[in-house]
């Protein structure tokens, strides 16, 4: 019974998590320029601008993964989904496989594609921006070789398309890299505490999903921990318009 009321319960549109981690150090520099908090917020959304003008379509097959244990039972499933993105038309969605337990399926991951729909299409309110949220620079450290500002996020009121942790943000790029978080606002009161871990990656010129885990507890008893691969990205930029 424990997995079927967890089944109707997750329903977060931002379905990721792992421990925040504490992260301390000197205020992060590009170059030999030390940068405030409203400087390093105001070029990640000018990053953010400018790729979404140069992105013209990106094609991926997603994995999606759940397990649940709990009640002396592990239940499991996986789908693949075909991902497609066009600036004209936004994303589209088509599953290409399933396995495991059909309900998970239709009651966890079907749902977690349809939480990404809903998040895709509610764009402003979801945007990492200073009308959704309040930043504060917390030091920097090297992820993954590449200097990164470590910014705490707290959200101005709570939704269910924001969360509250830190975000890595790339020195150079000034693209997040990494998010360690909680859900903004609990989905269930059946679910104790769901904390989201999500990285992105440098692709073909753009930043874009790379992995994405959550780590779920039931109050009623068990954990379930949720995943997604955004696997391989076919990436085309838009071309510059040439004068007449």
């Amino acid at each position: 019974m424990g997995y079927l009321i967890f089944t109707r319960l997750c329903r977060t549109p931002f379905l990721a998590t792992a421990l925040l981690f504490l992260a301390a150090g000197a205020g992060a520099q590009n170059g030999n320029e030390a940068l405030s908090t409203t400087q390093i917020v105001e070029r990640m959304q000018q990053h953010n601008r400018k790729q979404a003008e140069g992105l013209e379509h990106y094609q991926s097959l997603r994995h999606y993964g759940v397990v649940y244990r709990g009640f002396f039972k592990t239940i499991t499933a996986e789908m693949d989904v075909d991902v497609e993105y066009k600036a004209s038309s936004g994303k589209s969605y088509r599953i290409v496989s399933q396995k495991g337990s059909k309900l998970l399926d239709e009651k966890v991951l079907k749902r977690a594609v349809d939480s990404e729909v809903e998040v895709s299409r509610n764009v402003a309110e979801a945007a990492l921006t200073e009308a959704n949220y309040r930043f504060q620079l917390m030091g920097s450290e090297n992820l993954g070789g590449r200097p990164a500002y470590i910014l705490e996020v707290e959200p101005i009121a709570p939704s269910k398309f924001l969360y509250k942790g830190r975000i890595w943000v790339d020195a150079a790029d000034f693209a997040v890299a990494k998010i360690e978080a909680q859900p903004a606002k609990n989905p269930s009161s059946w679910i104790g505490r769901t904390m989201i871990h999500h990285t992105n990656a440098k692709r073909h010129g753009f930043w874009l999903p790379e992995h994405n885990r959550s780590e779920s507890k039931i109050r009623i008893g068990g954990t379930a921990v949720l995943t997604i691969d955004y696997g391989t990205y076919q990436v085309v930029a838009k071309q510059p318009e040439i004068a007449q």
